[in-house]
Parts: C-alpha cells; structure tokens; sequence
C-alpha cells in the first residue's frame, strides 16, 4: 500500500492484488521505527498515525538490553509510535485509494511472464492483467519470487516462536509477576494486554513445524506456557494464533526485468528490534519515485536498478545485525559473557546512540561515492525561516534547498523543487534531496551532474 501511494503521487496507474479476501487482524507489528515516521511526515500522513499511536521512549531495543532512550538522536521524531500493524495497514489502505489506487481483493496471483513491453499476471479466477511493471510484495512465502525462480538462501529455521491473542483466566497482576521474572533470562518470552480484554502472548514452541503455514492450536500454547511459567495463565479464547522461526534469508536478486521485489517477499528475519514491516515501508519508499520516473520516461537507465543496490545492503546490515543480537540472546556462558561486555559498552552515549540508530533505521544510508559527509544519507527534519523541511516533500518530488539564493534547477523543474530558505540546523550552502529525502548532493560543484544522475536528462 505504501507503494501503491507512492506511485499514485506521480500519477502511475497502480493495481493492488491482494488474495485475503479481508484484512488480516493479526497482529504481527507493534508499531513504527523512527525513520518510518520520518517517512509519514515527509508525506503529510503522520497525523493520522499520531491519532492512533501511543509515543514511547525506552530502550531495551537491541538484543533487549535495557538501557535508556538514548539523548541526541539525528532526528526531530525521536521516539517509537507504538500502533498494531492492522491499524497501519488501514491507514496506508485509506492513502492510496484516496490517491486512486485499485485494490481487488480474494484474488490470487497464480502465474507470470513477461517480454521486453510488459507483464501479464495469471490469476486465479482465469482472468490475465497485463502491465508495465509488476511488484512482488507478497511475504516471505512469496509467490513473485517462486515464479521468478530467484534464490533465497539464509539460516533455515532452529527454533520457533508461538504468537497470539487470547484471554488470560488469573488477575493481571499474576500474569505481570510471573512475566517479569521469567524475562530476566527469557526474553523471548512475554504475555501483555492488547485491548479489548485480550493478551499477546510470545512463547518458544516445543519444535519447529513441519508446516509452519497451520496456525498453533491453544493446546500448545498451554503447553508451552506450562514450560516456561509452571502455568498456563488460563488462556482461553483465542482470536488468532500465529508461528515465526528464526530464519534469515535474503534474496539473490531484487529484479527480474520488469518484475521487482520489495520488503517481506526480498528478506525474512525474526522480529529482533522490530524492523520487519518498517523495512519493507523504507522499501517501497525507495522504490516509488524510480519506478514512477521509469514509467513516466525521464529516468535514467541506472535508476531502477539502484533500487537492488541501495537496499539490498541495508536487508543485508539488518540481518547480521539480529544474527548478533540471537547470539547475545542466548543463555550459554559465551553468548552472556559478551552480552555483559556490550552492556556496559552501551552505557557510553555514542554506543547507545549507535545501536539505537542501526535498529530504528536512521543510520542506514547509500554509497553514492566520494563527497561530504551528509550524501547518500536522509536528512532529518530541520526548521527553515519559513516552515520546516518535511513539510515541503508531501508530493514526492526531489527538492533544492537553497541557503544562497543562487542556484537553479531550470530543466529539471518539473521534478525538483527549489526552495530559497535558510536553517540554522544546516552548515551546508545547498543539498539536493531525492524524494525519499536521501541527500544527492550537497554544496560545491557538480550540481548539474547530480540532477542529472538522479533525475534524467534536463528538458528545454
């Protein structure tokens, strides 16, 4: 849905093929990392978040090592939005029909193929769609990717973890007892209250399923709780029940001439430091604005394929990242000795502030090569003499802020805005920004080659 929005902000026809007939309740997300909710504001969809979230400042983010929310943080939203994934999903939803995207529902893709003009998508009421593009976002099970033949090797499963929402049948108070003592070598483990008088509860499972598509029964669950709890807490009632492993894999491949895939259907992870459906919203917002320019005509060979190689390593940095944080999860002398070690390390402000900014994603930037400090990185909402920063990318369109007053963008005027302001917060005369708010270019010569890069050839 983010896609699609992002692709109606330029116009692009966008149909969404979804094959649940309705949205799912599960809920699999807690919530928005701080670059997500850079990335709402950048395109004036943040209030509406804000409505339905609740703002959190505290660690315990990185291998869940509890240290302080740490001060400083490269960002003017620094906090986590606590709001369950299908609220997110709504509200992303609402965006792009609003745009004028067409969303059919209970129909699933079945079969592709392509040539050098298009896509046709098999579906499986018979019927054929024919496109220029087509995006895989279809999850970790994704079906884009099986027709594509596109390789998915990683770490295969060893352990499996149980989710759901159910009704717990002893006081509250019990239940946080017991959990709060179990966490302080279990953090994998955790019952807490998600509305509508029902808990979320996370347990290690017995094994790995043989089919981790059959959703675990409540018998499980009581049984696993009995393991670890020496109580089952009464669950009852289930709304849903859920299963994910440790398993980490990582697309060969991002595209397949006219076929891309994005978020879910590229990388598969455990959910160490919440970064899945915040990945695969930074995704899309990359992709957007290149496969619009593409379509529309004025972008560069290079642009689409810049996709791959500006997000595949950040899927890449994620996984090494939650590889080190299971490592320090475990309960083996090795894997706690360092885990005590990068404590204290974390006690140092930078190192907090590090880590922190790895897993919230506003450290992740792209080598777009030599040159000052800030290219290739997003820059943070700063304030202007007549506004601020963000408030000026809700189009999509790349953006010249322009402290001299000097500078042009004519030719390029139809897809980059330039915008004479100052800021205190910037020490550079002039930065180009991409759509996505990454830094193209910033002060000195070369402007015109940036444009161009970034943007395609100048017109007129």
């Amino acid at each position: 849905m983010m896609l699609a929005s992002e692709l109606r902000l330029h116009g692009v026809p966008v149909l969404v093929v979804e094959k649940e007939a309705e949205p799912t309740k599960q809920v699999r997300s807690l919530g928005l990392h701080v670059r997500s909710i850079e990335v709402m504001d950048q395109r004036g969809l943040l209030e509406r978040f804000l409505e339905h979230g609740k703002k959190f400042r505290y660690g315990g983010y990185f291998a869940g090592i509890d240290k302080p929310w740490p001060d400083r943080l490269d960002t003017a939203h620094s906090y986590i939005l606590g709001i369950p994934q299908p609220i997110t999903d709504r509200l992303l939803t609402e965006r792009a029909v609003e745009l004028g995207a067409e969303i059919r529902r209970g129909v699933e893709l079945v079969g592709l193929s392509q040539d050098e003009d298009g896509v046709t998508a098999e579906l499986a009421d018979g019927t054929q769609v024919h496109s220029r593009y087509l995006v895989g976002c279809d999850g970790g099970r994704s079906t884009v990717r099986k027709l594509l033949g596109v390789g998915f090797p990683g770490d295969a499963a060893t352990v499996e973890t149980l989710l759901g929402e159910m009704e717990v049948g002893v006081p509250a108070e019990t239940v946080t007892a017991v959990v709060t003592e179990i966490r302080k070598t279990h953090k994998g483990f955790g019952l807490g209250p998600s509305g509508e008088g029902l808990w979320r509860v996370v347990v290690p499972a017995a094994q790995v399923a043989e089919d981790r598509s059959v959703p675990p029964t409540l018998d499980e669950f009581k049984q696993q709780l009995r393991v670890y709890a020496d109580t089952d807490f009464g669950v009852h009632s289930p709304r849903w029940t859920s299963r994910f492993t440790d398993a980490k894999r990582l697309a060969d491949r991002y595209r397949v001439g006219r076929v891309l895939l994005a978020g879910d259907a590229a990388h598969i992870h455990p959910p160490l430091g919440g970064r899945g459906l915040n990945l695969g919203i930074q995704d899309a917002f990359n992709l957007g604005w290149k496969l619009a320019g593409t379509v529309a005509g004025w972008a560069p060979d290079t642009l689409l394929d810049s996709f791959e190689t500006e997000r595949r390593p950040v899927a890449a940095d994620v996984l090494d990242s939650i590889r080190a944080q299971a490592e320090l999860l475990k309960l083996e002398p090795g894997p706690q000795a360092a885990r005590r070690l990068l404590s204290r390390l974390m006690d140092f402000e930078e190192v907090n502030r590090y880590l922190i900014g790895t897993v919230t994603g506003i450290e992740d930037h792209y080598d777009f090569g030599a040159g000052h400090a800030l290219l290739g990185r997003r820059l943070r909402d700063i304030g202007l003499k007549r506004g601020r920063l963000y408030g000026l990318m809700h189009d999509g369109r790349g953006l010249l802020l322009d402290q001299t007053g000097q500078l042009s963008v004519a030719g390029w005027d139809d897809r980059v805005d330039h915008v004479v302001d100052v800021s205190e917060e910037l020490d550079v005369p002039a930065v180009l920004l991409r759509p996505d708010g990454h830094v193209a270019w910033a002060g000195g010569e070369g402007l015109s080659v940036a444009l161009e890069r970034w943007f395609g050839a100048a017109t007129g």
